[in-house]
């Protein structure tokens, strides 16, 4: 019995505890249900006052006047940005000149009730906030073109709470401020479209070298497709996704009834044509060229930091179009000539000789693939182009350029330089040694005048690279800077005058005060008139006649041609009155190019298609110089000698008759004495000055070979100061 009542007391507390559990279960989902309900009505109530309270909302004042990002800014010569910091390429577009698909393309992927709401969408910011709790984090934005613009204009990029209520009150503001289509041209100028496009006009310059209005509906839906995630989607990043994003927006636009199927299915199966030009030109036009503002304007007491971030408007001196022509030149160039791969490279430096405002600046073929500077930094060899350096030294010494001097094999000490294919000439005039390159007549010339007379007249005109006291610089064994190089050639287009090339015209605060303005430019005469004037005769015959004839850009035009051993190295530098480029191309290894690759061919392509841009505001300017007569010489092929290598140069063959680059430094086996050297250098001017330095080599009893090759750097007499350009209030 006692069991049996045991038995029914433990089956009451079980069957209380389940009642008890039961009670406790249906008090847990009543709770829950409350809870719920009561949340979803607070939940609602919230939106309710919030859409009150932004309803309620003021207009913002002068909205149509704001520029957002003000940042520092680099303007060419002729008005054109060429670098923005960190929003690179920026052009405002009107919103009644952006094509109707394009507005179509955004508000169907971006905000399909934009024309519908007050600058928020309540059901869909339910909608996301439901799923963001669901995900436990942000998976749904819901943002309205409105708040797009309000972030972009006013807040931050951070994921917080905070921040969306801001971005929903300032969405409403905007609302009641402008109307539904300023703020679509508004959000449509100022989003950030990847690759440092700022705007949709910048990213069609970017992305298609392309105005919005030449665009094709593929591209414009690429275009619009790319806000979500503009690095992610840039076709310069991957193209891939870029196409499948494109085609998402396509999808969205076809669903929506903004374009029919059958452009639908077209636009899908449209390739992506990119803007060739490596996609930092378009981004930043001259990007050496604003790494060598950037130098100045530290030199001139402004901070990197400052600068970038001070809204300063600098005005410099390029000209947009020439470096535009400069950009595609090298491109073009080297990519007709197989000259592929990172170390292939050229430069290219451009100013104008009689105020010294750079006008074009390439260091290189891709800045985003490397950032060395070959204008400024690089010192290479010019070979030829070194030559009009060392007949300058002659023509101040009073020679002339109708004198005449011998074209055959010479030895000076141990060096005997040969000319291209071991051709010879006999006597020729010594604007014909200019016009063919001659290097034996070269090799004479600076024996003739002294190797301290050319070196002094490199330092005078501008070349700051040490030069070796050493006869082979005759034929540009030693590097130079292409920047110093081409300074160099301003004296012959100038009248004798050297001016410092600068790059900045002024500095201006974002409420334009000027705080910079450049003086202007002092200038140094350091060759004679006559000298650049009979310079330029001669090196005019170098692309009229001789080894430049690919430069020739039918106006009045000087200039050289230069190519080293082994072709690793390849020089064209001249000039008009007007302007003066120099073109360098070659390896950064110092590999050996192609043996076509020489001073007439490449570099000589790319002046002839930077200057014939540069020089179309000038016509067919001619020298302002006195008129230099050139006597009339005509080579007799029975005088033309190939004399080879160990062979007596009295022995001749008859060589078809070309002109082409010759190499540099061959060495042969001919050997003249000093006396021999000068005996047969004939000039027509017997009343030329004795030259000391010619002599010291000879002492009184019998002749001395001058020591070749000695490796000595000389400092020569200290050269006039070149002035550099400097701030007005310290002139």
């Amino acid at each position: 019995m006692a069991r049996k009542s045991k038995k029914r007391v433990s089956d009451r507390e079980i069957a209380k505890k389940n009642i008890q559990k039961k009670t406790i279960e249906n008090e847990f989902v009543t709770n829950l249900k409350l809870f719920f309900i009561i949340g979803t009505a607070i939940v609602l109530a919230g939106f309710a006052s919030l859409q009150l309270y932004l309803n309620s909302q003021p207009p913002i004042k002068n909205l149509e006047q704001f520029k957002p990002n003000i940042v520092t800014k680099f303007y060419s010569q002729d008005g054109e940005v060429i670098k923005t910091f960190t929003a690179y390429t920026y052009s405002k577009v009107d919103i009644k000149d952006v094509p109707k698909q394009l507005k179509e393309a955004f508000i169907a992927t971006e905000d399909k009730n934009f024309y519908h709401h007050n600058g928020y969408d309540i059901v869909g910011l339910v909608r996301s906030s439901v799923q963001n709790i669901l995900a436990r984090k942000v998976v749904q934005g819901a943002s309205t073109i409105t708040q797009q613009l309000a972030r972009i204009l006013f807040l931050s990029n951070e994921k917080t709470f905070t921040r969306k209520i801001k971005e929903l009150v300032i969405a409403a503001r905007i609302e009641k401020t402008i109307s539904k289509d300023q703020i679509l041209e508004m959000y449509m100028n100022n989003v950030y479209l990847g690759s440092g496009a700022y705007g949709v006009e910048g990213a069609a310059k970017i992305y298609f070298n392309k105005t919005l209005k030449d665009c094709s509906l593929p591209e414009l839906a690429l275009i619009a497709g790319l806000p979500q995630a503009p690095s992610v989607y840039s076709p310069y990043n991957n193209l891939d996704f870029a196409i499948k994003r494109r085609n998402q927006v396509l999808t969205r636009m076809y669903k929506m009834r903004y374009i029919s199927k059958k452009e639908y299915e077209e636009a899908k199966k449209a390739d992506v044509k990119l803007n060739e030009m490596p996609k930092f030109y378009t981004t930043n036009k001259a990007p050496y060229f604003c790494d060598f503002i950037m130098k100045e304007l530290i030199s001139l007491g402004f901070d990197e930091t400052e600068i970038i971030h001070g809204g300063y408007k600098v005005v410099t001196t390029l000209d947009s179009k020439t470096q535009d022509a400069a950009n595609e030149a090298v491109l073009k160039n080297l990519k007709n000539w197989g000259l592929s791969g990172d170390a292939k490279q050229a430069a290219v430096f451009s100013y104008d000789p009689s105020d010294g405002k750079i006008l074009a600046y390439v260091g290189g073929k891709d800045y985003t693939k490397s950032q060395y500077d070959r204008v400024t930094q690089a010192v290479r060899p010019p070979g030829s182009a070194f030559k009009p350096i060392v007949y300058a030294a002659g023509l101040e010494r009073g020679i002339s350029p109708n004198d005449y001097i011998e074209d055959m094999p010479v030895a000076i000490g141990d060096w005997a330089p040969r000319n291209y294919a071991d051709k010879y000439r006999g006597q020729i005039p010594i604007y014909s040694a200019m016009m063919v390159s001659s290097n034996v007549c070269a090799a004479r010339m600076i024996y003739e005048v002294g190797i301290r007379s050319v070196i002094q007249i490199a330092r005078v005109l501008g070349i700051e690279t040490p030069l070796a006291y050493d006869y082979t610089i005759a034929l540009g064994s030693n590097g130079v800077k292409l920047f110093e190089f081409t300074r160099a050639y301003g004296a012959f287009a100038n009248g004798g005058y050297v001016v410092q090339p600068y790059g900045i015209e002024r500095v201006e605060t974002s409420r334009g005060k000027v705080i910079y303005r450049a003086s202007k430019t002092k200038i140094s005469h350091q060759i004679s008139l006559r000298t650049a004037a009979e310079m330029t005769a001669m090196l005019k015959t170098v692309i009229a006649h001789g080894t430049g004839r690919a430069a020739n850009i039918g106006k009045p035009a000087a200039g050289k041609t230069g190519t080293t051993d082994d072709n690793k190295d390849a020089y064209f530098v001249g000039y008009t009155p007007n302007i003066v480029t120099g073109v360098w191309v070659g390896s950064d290894d110092n590999s050996v190019m192609n043996k076509s690759i020489q001073g007439g061919t490449v570099p000589a392509l790319i002046w002839k298609d930077v200057m014939q841009v540069a020089t179309e505001p000038y016509g067919n300017a001619e020298f302002n110089y006195p008129q230099v007569t050139l006597d009339p010489f005509t080579l007799d092929p029975n005088n033309v000698k190939i004399i080879k290598q160990g062979e007596d140069y009295s022995q001749e063959e008859q060589p078809s008759e070309e002109n082409q680059e010759n190499s540099e430094n061959g060495i042969g086996k001919f050997k003249l004495s000093p006396q021999q050297l000068l005996k047969n250098m004939k000039f027509n001017n017997q009343q030329m000055p004795p030259m000391p330095q010619v002599q010291q080599l000879l002492p009184p009893t019998e002749y001395e070979q001058p020591t070749a090759r000695e490796q000595v750097q000389v400092t020569p007499p200290a050269p006039t100061p070149i002035p550099m350009a400097i701030p007005e209030s310290l002139n």
